[in-house]
């Protein structure tokens, strides 16, 4: 490669490392530049309790990956070992009993008993066109989708339980408390539109194809991304931070998988700074990760077969914890999101051991240690938790934020998650990948289609750099 790369990506996050193989791909020169010491940014495992235990420090299961039209066009994910539970994720409540949402459609209709039928008519449409609604969702909204039926499906269905309709077609508990914590994992308030078209896509994907974790942890499909990179002739250099984009070398494109605020080191027009200063960021996560001395106890058999289960009790319980955070509050009873990878995959710990992953938002910016409060809400579900815990790792929002500097506040979503903030991400535009600064795109979650790991930011601002600045793909 020449000292001068065609192309200059700023992080290794799966969308920094998606346009940098797009670029690559292209029969392009392709430079990372990557400020931590190891690549991977939101896919990393690293043995963050004890020797042998290994953790994913961030993302850990990864529902959009088998949809990504970046994955499909590559094939780079069929190079990971997938793990692919028959449950997606559980729910337990109090008093010993859960409801689970399997893969299999069908049988997760027959343990919801009166809401089954509900549950059905509100996702086997999006399930059958799972490809239309992740046409629709995973890219920029100021455009035609292909699928208008399935988008129109689906836009009825989040403005349905975004909205106070949400409990209408529902006559029980256990239904709306299993799709409340899909729709959690987007971090707002409850209920609300933007977060209801989140957990409804990750709802369909439970059915539709599951959601698989790489055996081994996240850093499997990091590692896999590199190797393509590397194998097309690009490089990653670690241990390089940007601060501005002064410090950047010279390159015909470069793409920022970064928090939007470094294009504010540049010169740019006064609209488009005004634009990046009203970008708002979200409530924060504190995460927790504990190194057991064997399963957890849970008190329903059920929930152990599910690597994601979600802890929070009743739709009511967890719209609460979720709007005193929105509040700029730390909830007393807080939603937490669990993933115990170890129960399918005995490469995370030693023999016998396991490893547990859990999280729960936050205000932004809290230096709040919530080893505790995670520990009681895991507890009440499964009693006796507290005494398998051998060493346990705990970040707060704050130090999120340190970690990676894209984690603004400890936003793991880098931009709060509003119907607003997804059409205007980071600003209008039929091109929002583009800026002002010439040659400089910006390809990170900050960007549409918005946060998960599927690359597809990185791929669509680098196919949009490719053809303005190259001729390639025009």
């Amino acid at each position: 490669m020449n000292d001068t790369p065609d192309v200059i990506v700023v992080g290794s996050g799966p969308n920094g490392l998606a346009a940098a193989v797009t670029a690559a791909r292209a029969g392009l020169s392709v430079l990372v530049l990557e400020a931590s010491n190891t690549v991977g940014g939101g896919i990393r495992t690293d043995e963050l309790t004890l020797p042998g235990f290994r953790h994913d420090v961030c993302s850990a299961v990864h529902p959009a990956v088998a949809t990504s039209p970046f994955f499909r066009e590559t094939g780079i994910a069929d190079r990971v070992d997938w793990i692919v539970p028959e449950a997606s994720y559980s729910h337990p409540f109090d008093g010993g009993e859960a409801v689970v949402a399997w893969r299999d459609l069908d049988r997760t209709v027959d343990g919801l008993g009166r809401d089954g039928a509900a549950w059905r008519r509100m996702l086997e449409p999006l399930v059958r066109g799972i490809d239309g609604v992740v046409d629709f969702t995973g890219n920029q909204l100021l455009r035609l989708p292909r699928h208008p039926i399935t988008a129109a499906r689906f836009g009825v269905r989040a403005l349905e339980q975004g909205t106070r309709l949400w409990n209408l077609r529902f006559a029980e508990d256990a239904a709306p408390a299993l799709l409340s914590g899909a729709i959690a994992h987007a971090a707002g308030p409850s209920p609300s539109l933007a977060p209801a078209g989140a957990g409804l896509l990750l709802a369909a994907h439970a059915h539709a194809g599951g959601w698989p974790f790489p055996r081994g942890g996240s850093q499997a499909l990091a590692d896999a991304l590199v190797a393509d990179l590397e194998a097309h002739g690009g490089r990653v250099k670690t241990g390089r931070r940007i601060r501005s984009l002064a410090e950047l070398p010279p390159a015909r494109a470069t793409l920022l998988a970064t928090d939007p605020r470094l294009l504010l080191t540049a010169d740019v027009p006064s609209r488009y700074r005004r634009a990046i200063d009203r970008y708002r960021f979200g409530t924060g996560v504190a995460k927790v990760d504990f190194a057991l001395d064997g399963p957890v106890p849970w008190a329903s058999a059920d929930v152990a077969h599910a690597p994601t289960v979600h802890l929070g009790g009743t739709r009511g319980e967890i719209a609460l914890a979720e709007n005193a955070v929105a509040r700029g509050q730390h909830a007393e009873h807080p939603f937490v999101l669990v993933t115990q990878p170890s129960v399918l995959d005995d490469s995370r710990a030693p023999a016998g051991k396991a490893v547990l992953w859990a999280y729960t938002h936050v205000p932004s910016g809290s230096t709040r240690d919530v080893t505790e409060a995670v520990t009681a809400q895991i507890e009440r579900f499964a009693p006796g938790f507290r005494d398998r815990v051998l060493a346990s790792h705990a970040m707060s929002a704050a130090e999120l934020a340190e970690y990676n500097p894209n984690y603004v506040g400890g936003d793991i979503y880098s931009g709060a998650l509003t119907l607003g903030q997804l059409l205007k991400r980071p600003v209008v535009s039929n091109t929002p990948w583009r800026t002002p600064v010439k040659g400089v795109y910006l390809c990170s979650s900050a960007t549409p289609p918005g946060p998960a790991v599927h690359g597809v930011n990185g791929w669509l601002a680098a196919k949009l750099a490719l053809r303005e600045q190259f001729g390639i793909g025009a």
